[in-house]
């Protein structure tokens, strides 16, 4: 009997033991509640604590730095650009009891989050233009990924944008402060510590990337098209560069050659007059040679030619007999040349 009593009396002691005795970790702090409201302060140090068994609730909160990621929400910029903003930022419980009576749990904390971060965040995109949201550098300077142009050459508007950027005066880390400054009081309220808020990503609105994405296609369009006709042109110079280097050779090759056929033919008209006007016999014979290349080029087959007897050209045609022409009354010197046939006795 005195055993079953001891079982009962320590099984009993056990459980208001483990009822009463609670442990806290490093990672969280407790809030304990005695009929659903609060009582007493945070208990925020690791160990071992002590309540009141079966009537307080020992409720709790997480401890380390927690994070708010939000979900991608359509903006307009002040120059009225429509853009996708999604943004993130890292908070902490800094007072747990006004936390609990303010928000119970993290579920709604979130919920409060997305409402408070997300207006703040619209306020401040709304005062800027969308340059200031995507820029975070006010000196940068851009490379440019191709030559640039000539001082004083034509260049067309596309390119004329290119490696020019527009100014700022904020930037994208100060709109993310401006942002957390107006923020961090307000969920302060709520016992929160608003850590940090970043913008995570800033993309075009669905409904006006298409028109963006085809104007810039546009512009890279233009600029090769204009290196086209910048390479048309050049190729355009040296081909007539060529033809016209090209013409300037032959013509000073043709030139040199009628120079030097100029010359031989000067040489071997030279040669012929000393051989042939050494007598007067042989300057005949070369006189009756030079008709006879005349005759060759001048009579063909298909060649009819009206000229009078008289005709010096044709004087060796006639008969070149002595007798003959003495018999008609003229008087005929004998030479060597007379003996020679005519081309109509050669015919017969």
């Amino acid at each position: 009997m005195k055993s079953t009593i001891t079982l009962i009396v320590s099984l009993v002691l056990f459980i208001v033991l483990s009822s009463g005795f609670y442990t806290v970790d490093e990672t969280e702090q407790v809030i304990i509640t005695q009929f659903g409201m609060p009582v007493g302060e945070p208990v925020v140090n690791a160990g071992l604590h002590w309540k009141t068994p079966f009537i307080q609730t020992v409720n709790r909160i997480e401890n380390r730095v927690l994070e708010w990621d939000g979900e991608a929400t359509p903006m307009t910029t002040k120059n009225k650009v429509f853009v996708m903003i999604d943004a993130f930022a890292r908070w902490e419980i800094a007072d747990p009891l006004i936390f609990y009576r303010q928000l119970t749990d993290e579920t709604r904390a979130l919920s409060r989050l997305n409402g408070i971060i997300g207006s703040e965040m619209r306020i401040v995109i709304a005062k800027h233009d969308f340059i200031e949201a995507v820029r975070s550098t006010k000196d940068r300077k851009v490379v440019r990924d191709g030559p640039a142009p000539d001082a004083g050459a034509a260049i067309s508007t596309a390119e004329a944008r290119i490696g020019v950027l527009p100014a700022i005066s904020k930037g994208r880390g100060e709109l993310e402060a401006e942002i957390f400054a107006n923020a961090a009081p307000k969920v302060k309220e709520l016992g929160i510590r608003l850590l940090d808020v970043r913008l995570k990503r800033i993309d075009y609105d669905p409904s006006v990337s298409h028109s963006i994405y085809q104007r810039m296609i546009s512009e890279r369009q233009q600029i090769a098209d204009r290196y086209r006709s910048e390479g048309a042109g050049e190729a355009a110079k040296i081909n007539g560069e060529r033809e016209r280097d090209l013409a300037t050779i032959e013509s000073e090759s043709y030139r040199k050659v009628q120079e030097l056929e100029g010359t031989a033919d000067a040489k071997a008209t030279e040669i012929y007059a000393k051989a042939y006007n050494q007598t007067p016999d042989a300057a005949q014979l070369f006189e009756f040679k030079q008709t006879m290349e005349a005759y060759k080029k001048l009579i063909t087959s298909d060649t009819t030619m009206v000229f009078t007897t008289d005709s010096e050209l044709f004087r060796y045609l006639k008969s070149s007999n002595p007798q003959a022409k003495a018999a008609a009354g003229a008087s005929v010197e004998i030479t060597p040349l007379n003996k020679l046939p005519t081309l109509l006795e050669v015919g017969r």
